[in-house]
């Protein structure tokens, strides 16, 4: 949550900043609010796909194929909405083919708000996996250096860890209250059969 909250205001301060009563445009031309919002939602674009790609711990071609696939469908829908008449377009007619991409600025921003956005993550994912690695980090680490192969005593002892039940996360969450709504039928149980059997007794 704090991560998103702090992408949300760098993505939004940033831009505003950048473009804010100043040319964007070789011809002196300010940015709107139609250039503004295009170039946020680039920005959160980039953000996004980066920060899932600092997720993945190994990439296949489906993760590649997807990343690229969602960034270039975001500049085919630019272009392919930019060249619909004015009437269906408004102010977004041919706004990247004739306003953004010409302009230095807008890439310059995409790239300076995607690092800002990334950079808090990286390093808090990196000051992980060297100082509290998790169960997962750890077997890959051991893959990689092949003490899987060296030491089978260390591998089994890890593998066996990181099959163990999580403590956190939804299906924990999901498990907790399922346990609790176990004892609390129990405990009902509990207080309804010394009633039913005294009830039986009397009758």
């Amino acid at each position: 949550m704090g991560n998103g909250l702090y992408c949300s205001l760098i993505v939004f301060f940033l831009n505003i900043r950048i473009f804010y009563d100043q040319a964007f445009r070789a011809g002196g031309q300010t940015a709107d609010m139609t250039v503004l919002g295009t170039a946020m939602f680039t920005c959160v674009i980039y953000a996004v796909n980066c920060q899932i790609a600092l997720t993945m711990s190994h990439f296949t071609w489906i993760q590649h194929f997807l990343i690229g696939f969602s960034i270039i469908a975001w500049y085919v829908f630019l272009i392919l909405y930019g060249m619909m008449p004015p009437e269906y377009s408004g102010n977004a007619f041919r706004i990247f083919v004739e306003a953004l991409a010409p302009a230095p600025l807008f890439w310059l921003t995409m790239i300076l708000v995607t690092v800002a956005c990334n950079l808090p993550y990286l390093a808090h994912i990196s000051f992980q996996r060297s100082f509290s690695p998790m169960d997962h980090h750890i077997i890959q680490e051991i893959k990689y250096y092949k003490k899987d192969v060296e030491d089978r005593h260390m591998w089994t002892r890890e593998r066996s860890k990181a099959r163990q039940e999580t403590k956190i996360g939804f299906t924990a969450r999901v498990d907790a209250k399922i346990r609790h709504f176990k004892q609390m039928l129990q405990k009902k149980s509990s207080v309804l059969s010394p009633r039913v059997a005294l009830a039986a007794t009397r009758t």
